[in-house]
Order: C-alpha cells, then structure tokens, then sequence
C-alpha cells in the first residue's frame, strides 16, 4: 500500500513566541468534533495517516507538526525542550481557536507530544474537552522500580539519536532503514514509505536532510530524566486516556510496562493494544482509533 496524505481543506502558519512557526492542517469534517493531532520524538504528523484518516469522516482533524519537525521550517536557534514545547502548545490550541473559533476539541498526542501534553495541561492549563495520550515515555521517581530500566532506556534512545545519519541521497534510503529497523518491522505496509517523506526535506544539491536534527531529537530523549513527569489522572482539569504499548510482548518497549505502572498507580482510564509496540498508532491503527472512540462516547463526545 502506497499511503497518500490527501490536500488539506485548510493550511494556515501560528507564530510562537520566538518567530518559529507551526504549520496546521485541516481534514475532514468541519462540522465535527475538532481533534488536534500531532507525533512523537523525531517523527511527523503526516505519517500518522494510518490513525488519523479513520477519523475524517466525522472529525475535523487538525494535524500539525511541533518545532523542528516534519513540515516545518527548523528554528534557529533551536529552542527545543519540553518547556518550550509545552508553551509552543499554548500558542498553537490559541491560534487554532482565533483562526478557526472555540468548539469541542480533543488533544491526541504520542510519545514526545504526549508528555509535552501532560506538562502544558499541568503547568500552564487545561484546554482541552478530554485529553488521549498514547504510549508517552515517561520516568517515574527514582525510587520507582520502573526507573531503572526507563533510565537505561532513555540513555541509550540518546546515544542512538546523537550517531544516527542526517542524510539521504535519495528518501528510499531511509524508507530503507526503517523496513530494517526491529523497532519500526511491524508498522503497517506503506507507513514505512510515509514516514520518510514526512521526516525529510530537501536540502538543495544534496538529496535530503532529517528536518528534526540528530541533536535535538538526542535532547528530548535526555530531557526526560529530569523532567519529574509522573502526574496522577486527577490532577488535569478533565478527562484524560491513557493508551500504552502491551506490556507483555516479548521484546516489546519498556514503555509498556511503565505505562501500565503510571495507569494504575495514578488513576487513569487505561487501556493498551495488545502486540503493538511504542509505535502503536501506526502498527495496529483501527484497534487505536477505536479506543479513541470508546472514550469520546464515554465522556459523552460525538
């Protein structure tokens, strides 16, 4: 399958609060619930696609990249940590409401973006009508037993991001390595082609670049150690789903178990999809999206 990010009804820039931009996209139903999408550490929204059609029949969806990624032109200077992420949020939920007018609207956020979620929503405010996180990284307490490993694990995301090759003659090259990669084997087909697409640009007489740079993709992974992130569900001012990668696989992410360990421990509404990994929106999309509709009819969204 040959995935094909369809023309937006809309596309409009929102400046942040350093002259950066943000690019936002608009599909599918207008009339819908807004749903605001966006990727994880290093990744794109367009490439999310396998998740995010399923919901332009009924949803206005709303896809955008953060700083330093996909579409978007890179900051200079870079300006990329959470703190900068969370308040990047705060200017793009504004934006979009200025452009476009307040109505219901939901946040669905993985991994890097669904711990920049939790922070704004803690930090800064609550702005949304009901809030999805699927599969965010975080590291508990210290003293947690779930700290080791996520330790070890941020660690070593770090030292892979800082090696990792910026450039590509040609986009099948990474389209390439991401068939060969065991962490990405199980995306479905033609995500491997979209994701390579969505994380390059050209670079002008020399094939193509990763927008979001090595270093500041190694920044977030290490960012995380001392972020203090493990929030109970009843601290956000709404209702919050928590979707995870299965904690039992075999060899899966040690995202899984933790999350499963943030779930309980904090209170929240938890599930996870079983035999996916932290790339869990582009390996099983439908079994995703329909928890995402599980919830939404549960807090009385449509």
């Amino acid at each position: 399958m040959d995935f094909l990010v369809p023309v937006p009804s809309e596309t409009f820039d929102v400046d942040l609060e350093d002259g950066a931009k943000v690019g936002v996209r608009r599909h599918g139903n207008s009339a819908g619930v807004r749903l605001m999408v966006t990727h994880g550490n290093g990744f794109a929204a367009d490439a999310y696609l396998p998740f995010w059609q399923l919901f332009t029949p009924d949803y206005d969806v709303l896809v955008f990249d953060f700083r330093n990624h996909g579409s978007n032109v890179p900051a200079e200077p870079a300006n990329h940590n959470y703190g900068q992420l969370a308040r990047d949020l705060e200017r793009i939920v504004a934006g979009v409401n200025a452009r476009l007018g307040s109505k219901t609207t939901v946040g669905i956020f993985h991994s890097m973006s669904g711990r920049a979620a939790m922070k704004h929503a803690i930090e800064i405010g609550w702005r949304w009508d009901a809030l999805v996180l699927f599969d965010p990284p975080n590291v508990p307490p210290v003293d947690h037993p779930r700290y080791p490993t996520m330790e070890a694990f941020e660690k070593r995301l770090t030292e892979w991001a800082l090696a990792r090759r910026r450039r590509f003659a040609t986009v099948d090259e990474l389209t390439d390595e991401y068939l060969q990669s065991r962490a990405t084997k199980n995306w479905v087909a033609g995500a491997h082609a979209l994701m390579a697409r969505a994380v390059l640009r050209e670079s002008p007489g020399d094939g193509y670049v990763l927008t979001c740079a090595p270093e500041n993709e190694a920044a977030i992974y290490a960012e995380a150690l001392s972020l203090n992130l493990w929030p109970r569900a009843a601290e956000f001012g709404g209702p919050v789903k928590l979707i995870g990668a299965d904690p039992e696989m075999k060899g899966g992410s040690p995202t899984g178990p933790t999350n499963q360990a943030l779930g309980v421990e904090g209170g929240y509404d938890y599930d996870f999809v079983p035999g996916t990994g932290h790339l869990l929106q582009i390996e099983k999309p439908a079994e995703c999206a329909k928890l995402v509709e599980d919830f939404l009819a549960k807090c009385g969204i449509r």
